[in-house]
């Protein structure tokens, strides 16, 4: 399926666009509004960056955390280390093996949260944004054919972005 999405800046310009889309006779089922009053962007499906980054870290948490555990356990075994006499040496290991499920919990937070937010979104976060900022998305799907014709109609009404996506 193809995709053609413009950004426009007003309501009235979206429908405006909508409308001359409509008597090109576009079908209303390959085409839509996206923004205040008309479908949300969880509803046309932009991938909400928060939400995948946040999936991704506790993904990610699964394995580090007990990896980090058995690390830890294992340095201190390995090394010997006396960090807390009072704990003896099973409670050492015990102890790095803790330190270590911290790390893996961090690192877990950190790359699965922090770059995920950052590059994990793709255009849907530019997208979110020009939505949070009061634009409206016009969304065209459906053949080449569609979307040329599409192309000419929209270039009209002077979207701020026009973008073309295959899936």
């Amino acid at each position: 399926m193809n995709y053609l999405i413009a950004v426009l800046p007003d309501r009235i310009v979206a429908e405006e666009a909508y409308t001359a889309l409509e008597k090109a006779q576009i079908p209303q089922s390959q085409m839509g509004i996206v923004g205040r009053g008309y479908k949300t962007a969880d509803e046309f499906g932009l991938i909400d960056p928060g939400k995948q980054a946040k999936k991704r870290a506790i993904a990610m948490a699964y394995w580090l955390v007990p990896f980090g555990f058995a690390a830890g356990y294992g340095f201190d075994v390995i090394t010997g280390l006396d960090t807390f006499s009072w704990a003896g040496t099973p409670g050492n290991h015990i102890v790095g093996g803790i330190a270590g499920a911290i790390g893996g919990a961090m690192g877990s937070f950190f790359v699965g949260g922090g770059v995920g937010l950052s590059i994990g979104s793709g255009d849907a976060l530019p997208y979110r944004n020009r939505l949070d900022a009061g634009k409206y998305l016009v969304v065209v799907k459906g053949s080449e054919i569609f979307l040329s014709k599409s192309v000419d109609i929209l270039r009209k009404f002077k979207p701020e972005m026009l973008q073309g996506y295959e899936q």
